[in-house]
């Protein structure tokens, strides 16, 4: 990646572009520690950071902006979750499914324009939920209205919020358009990142506090082998990711030979490449985008912050360490997998366009068993991808548990996400890089 980073530096169109990503980043960075009015930031902080479980995990989505309650607490969040729901909404409905197929660049546009409706609406339910939470834990010592209505304090929030997620929905729409690329998942790892010097100064203190043999129920104690554990694991998921990542199942495929004029074409052999985890790491951030959807229902309920209550109960079922958070986690990544797969990637058109360019999977008739073997081989990498990044996501929740270290399940699930939109954005920049030779060469 470093090379890769060197080398379109070396290169003026790819070095604009890398500077214009560094400052979109920088101005996230400023509004992620730019705290809302009439909200005191270092009391809520203090008090999310103490709560942990799926408060823990919406932190570790939207990096420290959400324990400080800043303009970019939201994230990308809204527009994550608008990005599902219009996706299955145009796998429901026919006329968004004619729209995305047969609409060219226009169909394309408008169903962009609705996913940008939709996820202010979603930023606006979101930040009264976050209002509500603010509003409801510590008995509202969290606000400071300065004597001004409490309605005007919570439509100014609530606004704010709703503000700064569509513009930093706009933010990686600009940085796809005119950076480098991916710009939501490029946000999205900025903001994991954001949280690393806290995970690593948490981790130093729970050593030290176990050397020294600080002992408290507000105390972080972590054994030394236990950070060796932490390590080792990180190393190997990152590791198995980059090899997964790489891996690929290639179908054989022979053109026939045909004579047109004088002159004969075809006859060469090649293959398909079909990716193991073909879904990438959307899978991870759209179960990470549900696995949150309890904490924002509990939000609008002021009981849900009451110890023992109904709600307080469901969202301790929904904990980062639990049994049943494991098993709702690994069904979705699984789901979100095969969802991709198939919008990705379809067998009838492969195999249709192999039969009008006279090739042909040896063994297989063209058409429908062509078709039939490549959807067969298509599930078969997809459960392996999918069980992959299930394994990888899960792994560290259960270390964690062993250990008795309740952030190590965040900690697991941002190395999956960091690696794989690291990995996404190094193949961008090597295939603008190319696109770039190419050009210059026909030129």
């Amino acid at each position: 990646m470093i090379e890769t980073m060197r080398n379109a530096w070396k290169i003026p169109e790819l070095r604009k572009k890398i500077l214009f990503t560094a400052f979109a980043l920088l101005i996230f960075r400023l509004g992620s520690v730019v705290p809302v009015p009439f909200i005191n930031s270092d009391e809520l902080g203090r008090t999310l950071n103490s709560m942990g479980g799926i408060f823990a995990l919406m932190g570790a989505m939207n990096g420290t902006a959400f324990s400080v309650a800043a303009v970019f607490a939201l994230g990308v969040q809204p527009y994550i979750n608008s990005s599902i729901i219009i996706q299955l909404l145009t796998v429901a409905i026919p006329a968004l499914e004619r729209l995305q197929k047969e609409g060219g660049e226009e169909g394309r546009k408008k169903i962009a324009a609705i996913t940008r409706y939709v996820t202010v609406g979603i930023a606006l339910l979101q930040g009264f939920g976050y209002y509500t939470m603010i509003r409801t834990t510590g008995s509202g010592s969290m606000l400071d209205t300065a004597g001004l209505p409490g309605w005007w304090a919570a439509i100014v929030i609530v606004l704010c919020f709703t503000a700064g997620s569509a513009f930093v929905m706009w933010l990686g729409e600009q940085i796809t358009e005119f950076g480098i690329g991916n710009g939501i998942s490029i946000i999205l790892f900025a903001g994991i990142l954001s949280r690393g010097p806290s995970m690593i100064g948490t981790i130093v203190t729970g050593i030290s506090n176990n050397i020294n043999g600080v002992t408290g129920s507000n105390m972080f104690n972590l054994p030394w082998w236990g950070a060796i554990l932490i390590l080792l694991g990180m190393l190997a998921i990152v590791v198995f990711i980059v090899f997964i990542s790489n891996a690929e199942r290639r179908i054989p495929v022979q053109y026939a030979k045909r004579v047109v004029g004088r002159k004969m074409y075809g006859g060469q052999s090649t293959h398909i490449p079909m990716k193991v985890n073909m879904s990438g790491v959307m899978p991870i951030i759209f179960a990470q985008a549900i696995a949150s959807l309890p904490a924002t229902i509990g939000a609008f309920v002021p009981s849900a912050q009451v110890e023992g209550s109904g709600w307080n109960t469901f969202l301790k079922v929904f904990d980062t360490s639990s049994i049943f958070y494991m098993v709702v986690y690994f069904l979705l990544i699984l789901g979100f997998s095969y969802f991709y797969a198939s919008m990705s990637f379809d067998p009838v058109e492969v195999a249709n366009n192999l039969k009008k360019n006279g090739g042909f999977i040896p063994g297989f008739r063209p058409g429908k068993p062509t078709a039939d073997f490549i959807r067969k081989v298509l599930n078969k990498i997809t459960l392996f991808g999918a069980l992959y990044l299930s394994v990888i996501a899960i792994a560290p929740i259960i270390t964690g548990n062993i250990i008795r270290v309740s952030s190590l399940a965040i900690g697991g699930t941002s190395i999956i996400i960091v690696v794989g939109v690291a990995l996404e954005t190094t193949k961008s920049m090597e295939a603008q890089m190319l696109m770039r030779h190419y050009k210059g060469f026909l030129e």
